[in-house]
């Protein structure tokens, strides 16, 4: 009978435990399943205040009032402003960069020029032989 004794001493305790725990909500781990639902919830439902101001607003059908239009041009103006500067400012800065580049070609090929020039000739001589008058 003392066999039995201890088996049941050591189950005894694991059996409470397991009891215990088990009413206890706090210590299991939540999913993240259950939290969902409630986002979309909140999601859908809205204020009274914020509701009333919804159903305020006017239908897409019916035609928008002077300062609406006016609102929206003067919106529309000033991005079309905003954006003819910028491609202003765009092509001035490519002139600029051409401009630079012709000059800076045309001063690489004068010098050239004339260094082939004092190379090839020492100003007692002509160019060429063809250049030389008869004797």
């Amino acid at each position: 009978m003392a066999w039995t004794h201890t088996p049941l001493l050591t189950l005894l305790p694991i059996v409470f435990i397991l009891i215990v725990l088990a009413g206890v909500e706090s210590a299991t781990v939540r999913d993240g399943k259950d939290i969902e639902p409630m986002r979309s919830s909140k999601q859908v439902f809205m204020p009274a205040s914020d509701a009333s101001d919804f159903f305020k607003h006017r239908s897409r059908r019916s035609p928008k009032t002077y300062n609406e239009y006016y609102a929206e041009q003067r919106v529309k103006m000033g991005a079309n402003e905003r954006r003819r500067e910028h491609l202003e400012e765009q092509s001035y800065e490519r002139e600029n960069y051409f401009e630079e580049e012709h000059n800076e070609q045309y001063e690489r090929t004068r010098e050239r020029n004339e260094q082939w020039r004092e190379f090839h000739y020492d100003g007692l001589y002509p160019q060429y032989p063809h250049h030389r008058p008869y004797v």
